[in-house]
């Protein structure tokens, strides 16, 4: 059945990310790992903070890691693309790591100091909110216990908790038991739609006005030209009035 075929597709997927994050994961902090099934092949996007390590001298490493995909997982054609982590502080999944390797460095009587510098690392660096919980037994005492460190503004429901939130799981073996570290962050690109921007109107300066300088030879001649038909105009009546004064001293009066 295609629902038998797509469940054996993920679940081989899923195995292929355990062994790539089991062979480099520590060592290139490798954030998120993406499989993608295209007609080409599968296509294998790494996001690490350090890529050379997991491309090696000459591109060894990864020429290794490929063959090794396509003889044990029976990948037809896996093309490995690596991407460099920009912001480490605030991907979950090199956080969460970071954290488990620094419990199992110094122990779990500094795991305060570990939780609350990655969680104000991941605020200073845009973050806006980061969660880290770290839970099991010797954090502080012999008994299994949980504490939690948070900051910022983190959303707990809804579609952007589910697809806006960053969210890694990482184990730490300690000599008292295994410790689980949760770690939770909300990176600054995400968009909610509870955010009120209220929009600044810059007064807009007043449009100056052109003045045309008008120079005095130029004023001259418009003064000549509004004079000239009203003397013309004024000669035509003075005309006419003595035509009109002849004609009546003649006996012929002008109708």
């Amino acid at each position: 059945m295609i629902e038998r075929e797509f469940i054996k597709d993920r679940m081989k997927y899923v195995e292929v990310k355990e062994y790539i994050d089991s062979q480099i994961g520590k060592m290139a902090g490798i954030g998120k790992i993406l499989i993608e099934k295209t007609p080409l092949g599968e296509k294998i996007t790494i996001e690490a903070s350090r890529p050379g390590i997991v491309i090696g001298r000459a591109g060894k490493t990864i020429s290794e890691l490929t063959q090794t995909l396509k003889t044990k997982y029976k990948l037809e054609n896996p093309q490995i693309d690596v991407k460099e982590v920009v912001c480490p502080q605030i991907s979950a999944a090199i956080v969460a790591r970071k954290i488990a390797s620094d419990l199992e460095r110094f122990g779990p009587a500094r795991f305060k100091a570990i939780g609350y510098k990655a969680m104000q690392d991941a605020l200073n660096a845009g973050a806006l909110g980061a969660e880290i919980k770290i839970s099991g037994r010797g954090v502080p005492g012999q008994r299994a216990m949980s504490w939690r460190f948070y900051g910022g503004y983190m959303k707990k429901c809804g579609q952007i908790a589910l697809e806006g939130v960053d969210f890694s799981v990482a184990p730490a073996n300690l000599r008292s038991g295994t410790v689980g570290i949760q770690v939770f962050i909300m990176p600054s690109t995400v968009i909610l739609p509870d955010r009120v921007r209220v929009k600044e109107i810059s007064a807009q300066p007043a449009v100056p006005i052109a003045v045309q300088e008008i120079k005095p030879a130029e004023a001259k001649k418009e003064e000549v030209k509004e004079k000239k038909p009203r003397k013309t105009a004024e000669k035509k009546t003075q005309i006419k009035t003595d035509e009109i004064k002849m004609e009546t001293q003649n006996g012929n009066p002008a109708n």
